[in-house]
């Protein structure tokens, strides 16, 4: 199992680390790029599709994984392959609204409306926040089926924002993600949580590492829009 998550790592690193030159030559083609401007730090114009590199290394560690499990004959996505079916449809919503947006520069009300329709794709495949235990009294909270989705889409398209909102400095917006990774790793590990948790933050931080030599300062590319989103929405499902 761990050498397998390994290899998972190491496939996302490899594959976002060559896939991000490409990405810098289509965001040029495509002027998905940061013109230099008295509110912005870059000096030079900056290529802002980066993401598609980290987008690419997790997919490719995650069909990895899902082909070994299923060779060896494994049962750990059995109980959650509706929701895995969910969660890539949900990604490549953000994905694909993040591209547009990094293209186009699409209106705020319009990135918010992929963003819920990508939160409900993931809830109808039956990814929600049910009961949670609050420890500050001691409570376990019971929600209904309609606060359900409500709390669950405002966690999704919190999170997605918040980590959208970083994406201003070189480096910035790629480490917090990657701290977050590495923080949510050790915790999935020493919990019991499901192995598919281990599984999915791995394969984003390889992606996330393999995108970071490019991105530190100073910085050859950013992730842009389609990243951003990708990043914050997969930690929120995660």
């Amino acid at each position: 199992m761990w050498g397998d998550i390994a290899i998972a790592f190491v496939l996302a690193f490899i594959t976002s680390y060559v896939i991000v030159p490409y990405s810098m030559r289509l965001a040029k083609k495509v002027n998905a790029v940061d013109k230099p401007e008295e509110r912005r730090i870059n000096k030079t114009i900056m290529p802002r599709l980066g993401g598609l590199g980290i987008i690419s290394g997790f997919f490719v560690s995650m069909i990895y994984l899902i082909i070994s499990m299923e060779l060896e004959s494994k049962t750990v996505l059995d109980e959650y392959h509706m929701k895995m079916i969910g969660l890539f449809l949900g990604l490549a919503i953000m994905g694909l609204v993040g591209f547009i947006d990094d293209c186009k520069q699409i209106k705020p009300i319009l990135k918010l409306l992929g963003q819920t329709i990508a939160a409900a794709v993931v809830m109808v495949f039956g990814i929600t926040i049910g009961d949670f235990h609050l420890p500050i009294i001691d409570r376990l909270i019971e929600l209904n089926s309609v606060m359900e989705y409500i709390i669950t889409w405002f966690w999704i398209v919190g999170i997605t924002n918040a980590i959208n909102l970083t994406d201003g400095l070189d480096g910035l917006s790629s480490g917090i993600t990657l701290i977050a990774c590495v923080s949510l790793l050790i915790i999935f590990a020493i919990n019991g949580s499901p192995i598919i948790s281990i599984i999915l933050i791995t394969a984003l931080a390889g992606g996330i590492v393999g995108f970071l030599p490019y991105n530190v300062n100073p910085a050859k590319t950013y992730m842009g829009d389609c990243g951003s989103n990708f990043l914050g929405f997969s930690i929120s499902i995660i």
